[in-house]
């Protein structure tokens, strides 16, 4: 039969219901091995071809996952995403890549345009204005799988994946202190941030547990503009305040110190040593090479996409836990914290 045949044709062929047929072709668990066997060699013997479009809509499944990241630029946000579309490919999926450019107005305007079907599964890291999370919670209450990494909301009962970013900021101010560190400033972006709160506690902890003194002038908080941050960060190290050492939460803001720096006399590592949360490539290529504490992307981004993959194929079956899972990060020690 050069034109194919029906789903129902073939069903009858074969003296089997057609919904059993249309599990055994989508490999559903639910129908023996010998029966999708001789439902898929009847299938080509006949030149069955399944319609995929008409079963999307059957299936109101559109084979998509919206990501949605505060940022595009930043290396961190591109690897993730690089990490769940390697896993979507696999299984047939595809991505919806929506940036929120850390505008509150524009997540909200997002969330509402997929609470309307244009998604199967969300994956998200929320902007640094996110308070009111009513949008989130309208989208988990509507029943869409949903998963947050980096900057999470714990109140929403889901799965959460993150580094370990109070450990990450502990030690990496404790290694500032031990090449002799006494003023270290952190560099920090949003006060709502689940990411910059717990960095932050482990900067102030890695400082409390040798026996300083914690000085709130020395916690600057950034914005998302590079001119304004270069500028606040060149105040601070002409102040009498001035740090030997800075724990940057944030790429771009130690992309903004080297060039904070570069407009003072100030030389790095000697006058001031610079640590960084980074997943540049080119941290070592900087002058001085930059120290960098570097999240596990692509491993996010995998496990994200492996989950909801589960959740999507098989519903009824898989829960997404409220549960937080940590993938640590990696402390790689370069130029800009040695001593000379």
């Amino acid at each position: 039969m050069a034109g194919g045949i029906s789903l129902k044709e073939l069903a009858a062929e074969l003296k089997l219901a057609p919904s059993t047929v249309s599990r055994a072709l989508n490999d559903s668990y639910e129908i023996s091995d010998a029966t999708k066997k001789r439902v898929i060699s009847m299938a080509e013997k006949l030149n069955y071809h399944a319609n995929p479009f008409a079963r999307s809509l059957r299936e109101n499944k559109s084979k998509t996952i919206a990501v949605i990241i505060p940022e595009r630029i930043n290396n961190f946000f591109a690897q993730v995403v690089d990490g769940i579309e390697e896993i979507a490919q696999e299984h047939g999926y595809h991505l919806l890549i929506y940036n929120t450019h850390e505008d509150l107005e524009r997540e909200r305007k997002i969330v509402n345009l997929l609470l309307n079907g244009r998604a199967d599964a969300i994956v998200m890291s929320v902007t640094s204005q996110t308070s009111d999370i009513s949008h989130l919670q309208k989208l988990h209450d509507r029943g869409l799988p949903i998963v947050f990494f980096d900057r999470i909301r714990a109140d929403i009962p889901t799965t959460k994946f993150i580094t370990n970013d109070y450990e990450s900021a502990f030690e990496g101010t404790k290694h500032l202190i031990k090449q002799g560190c006494t003023k270290i400033a952190l560099l920090t972006l949003g006060k709502d941030l689940s990411i910059s709160q717990e960095r932050q506690r482990g900067y102030s902890d890695a400082i409390l547990s040798e026996g300083m003194e914690l000085n709130p002038a020395l916690t600057l908080y950034c914005s998302h503009e590079e001119p304004h941050n270069v500028k606040l960060i060149q105040e601070l190290l002409l102040s009498s305040d001035r740090p030997d050492g800075i724990l940057s939460s944030a790429e771009k803001l130690a992309f903004a110190t080297y060039q904070a720096i570069k407009r003072t006399k100030l030389r790095m590592p000697s006058d001031v040593k610079l640590i960084s949360f980074a997943n540049s490539s080119i941290a070592g290529l900087l002058n001085p090479s930059l120290t960098t504490i570097t999240q596990p992307a692509l491993s996010i981004g995998n496990e994200c996409a492996k989950l909801l993959i589960k959740k999507l194929t098989k519903p009824k079956h898989y829960e997404l836990l409220d549960q937080v899972i940590t993938i640590p990060s990696q402390l790689t020690i370069r130029e800009s914290t040695l001593q000379e």
